[in-house]
């Protein structure tokens, strides 16, 4: 396990380029498998997660050809279907939570797919019935074998149909949209995911011969078609990364342009961090933050505490709560962070506490921050990173606090950020990796 060394207390200056989105990465490279035409893909970030996508990918048969730097050519012309019965294949899949996005490929085109169960982040009970049930309202037969923890779906022939998601999942509405694409007739799915990545996905199975209505709308209506072909496709940057860097440069003092972002895809993100009082400004399709030395938290307009809370698109992402968290220890003012989705994804905040933050935990989903107000800053520590966004986190109140911190287990934060520290010791900062 590998290990961050961090000098905190650095004011960072430069500019910094977000890397390709982790989340769409992950749901466009299992779309390959809808075809044996080749489907070329760029901006793919270099992170673990995705890379361990690919390395499934190969060993099941598709020739996977690297262009450049983040830039690859995938023909599925030779799927051999058996791999997914050998142990390679479920030590393989069960490490990676994005592994479940093929099985509705593989079901659609193939008729049946296995998975084992997907592991990811540790952050509390993470359903996959929507996905299954979504498979067997398509007309699939689904088995689960509970000794090895193992997913089986087979179909002869895929049939539209009507269906209400329990959740709006995002991965769960694009397993389901994939194999929707190629079942007989229509399928109209209601309370559909629609964030920025369900859109890019659907956007590119249409460029392949998908009939899709309804993109960007919790309604979708599918109209299946017997094959699809190539296509190329450019993967959007990546809206958590670009927030990571507007919470690292209030907490840090500094002054940071972030390029190419694709504001119009980022929701209400930058509205959100206007909310903690941090300046922003867009510039055509840049983001400049100035050097602020205080940021005071807005109350709600009857004088109540603000609430930063998660939900569905256009809502605010889960997957910046903890960085809204840590940017709001240094804040003037007190807020509420309501993590609804998931009920262990608040519980590095002792990890803050540890370092001198004012946090009150009220339960698995809900904490209370009260700003130090740059008066305290935070103290040096010792820390592991127990899941992708907490260990940016972690990172991010790291590089803000007086001394050297170390933080353990950063291939959690490897899974989700491309050179992380190379990137950010280019703009001032002073991060060493020990192996």
């Amino acid at each position: 396990m590998a290990t961050f060394c961090v000098e905190g207390g650095r004011q960072l200056n430069g500019t910094i380029i977000p890397q390709g989105a982790k989340n769409e990465a992950l749901q466009v490279i299992c779309a390959v498998l809808l075809t044996s035409e080749t489907v070329r893909i760029t901006n793919i970030p270099n992170i673990r997660d995705v890379n361990k996508l690919i390395e499934i990918l190969q060993e099941l048969g598709v020739e996977v050809v690297k262009n450049g730097e983040g830039d690859y050519s995938f023909t599925a012309e030779n799927v051999d279907l058996e791999y997914m019965k050998s142990e390679r294949f479920f030590v393989q899949a069960a490490s990676l939570r994005g592994s479940i996005m093929i099985i509705g490929p593989l079901l659609a085109r193939f008729g049946k797919g296995y998975i084992p169960q997907p592991g990811g982040d540790k952050i509390g009970r993470r359903r996959l019935d929507t996905h299954f049930i979504g498979f067997q309202k398509l007309g699939a037969d689904f088995q689960f074998d509970s000794q090895q923890s193992f997913y089986k779906v087979a179909a002869d022939q895929l049939k539209g149909c009507y269906m209400l998601l329990d959740e709006a999942s995002v991965t769960g509405t694009a397993n389901i949209v994939m194999a929707a694409v190629m079942a007989e007739g229509e399928t109209t799915i209601f309370n559909a995911a629609c964030e920025p990545y369900l859109q890019q996905l659907c956007s590119m199975l249409v460029r392949m011969g998908a009939k899709i209505d309804g993109i960007g709308s919790n309604l979708l209506k599918i109209y299946g078609v017997k094959e699809l072909f190539g296509t190329t496709h450019r993967i959007l940057p990546d809206m958590i990364e670009v927030g990571s860097f507007i919470g690292l440069a209030a907490m840090t003092r500094s002054e940071i342009t972030i390029k190419d972002v694709s504001f119009q895809n980022l929701g209400n993100i930058p509205a959100q961090f206007k909310r903690l009082g941090i300046k922003l400004e867009q510039q055509n399709d840049d983001i400049f933050i100035p050097q602020q030395d205080l940021y005071e938290i807005e109350s709600f307009i009857d004088g109540s505490i603000m609430t930063i809370a998660d939900a569905p698109w256009p809502g605010l992402t889960p997957d910046l709560l903890s960085v809204f968290l840590v940017v709001a220890t240094q804040a003037k003012g007190t807020v509420l962070i309501h993590q609804k989705m998931f009920e262990s994804r608040l519980f590095f905040v002792d990890k803050l506490i540890d370092m001198g933050a004012q946090i009150i935990l009220c339960d698995p989903h809900r904490a209370t921050v009260i700003g130090l107000e740059q008066r305290h800053r935070l103290k040096a520590a010792t820390m592991s990173s127990p899941d992708i966004r907490a260990g940016v986190a972690l990172l991010i109140a790291a590089l803000s606090a007086d001394g050297t911190s170390k933080i353990h287990n950063i291939d959690q934060i490897d899974r989700g950020y491309e050179r992380i520290e190379e990137r950010l010791n280019n703009i001032g900062a002073n991060i060493q990796r020990i192996d």
